[in-house]
């Protein structure tokens, strides 16, 4: 059966904006009705059946937007199916899963959430500037770390448990 989808993210250079639109495609592929939208541009999630929240993690941190928005909307994304993904790691921790930042994990409770899915990210050269005294020490990490076959396997998943109704405790 297919379902609406709303996949909201916050980023900051746009990494996990490439991210959600991929997470979208594979959700519209497998028959969903998917609409994938910064989180700013959100006013309501009412007209949705499941909603996917990305933000950019930098220093254990969401993006405030993203966070914002799960405090805003927390009531109505009670009543619905949540998937909650972070990007960013990159260099050595690229495969590590990022411990998810206490306001998000209290609010992924309250919701009900699955638990949140890292993705590693991408260092774009533009993002280092002339005042990082460790410029140097960061250029090895410039690059696109994500890993495309991951993204697509877990918009998968969440595609198929789109299919299966939702236990209640």
């Amino acid at each position: 059966m297919s379902k609406k989808v709303l996949v909201a993210y916050a980023t900051k250079m746009g990494s996990t904006g490439t991210m959600a639109a991929v997470i979208g495609s594979e959700l519209r592929a497998a028959g969903h009705q998917v609409d994938v939208h910064e989180i700013g541009a959100v006013l309501a999630v009412s007209e949705y059946d499941a909603v996917i929240v990305g933000s950019a993690i930098y220093q254990g941190r969401w993006r405030p937007e993203a966070v914002r928005f799960l405090r805003d909307h927390e009531r109505q994304l009670r009543n619905r199916r949540v998937w909650l993904f972070h990007s960013g790691p990159i260099g050595r921790s690229k495969s590590q899963d990022q411990p998810t930042p206490p306001d998000v994990a209290r609010l992924a409770r309250l919701i009900e959430a699955a638990p949140v899915k890292t993705f590693a990210g991408e260092l774009q050269a533009d993002a280092i500037t002339e005042r990082l005294s460790r410029q140097a020490e960061l250029d090895h990490l410039i690059g696109d770390s994500r890993d495309w076959p991951k993204i697509r396997a877990w918009s998968r998943e969440v595609a198929t448990a789109l299919q299966t109704a939702r236990v209640q405790p």
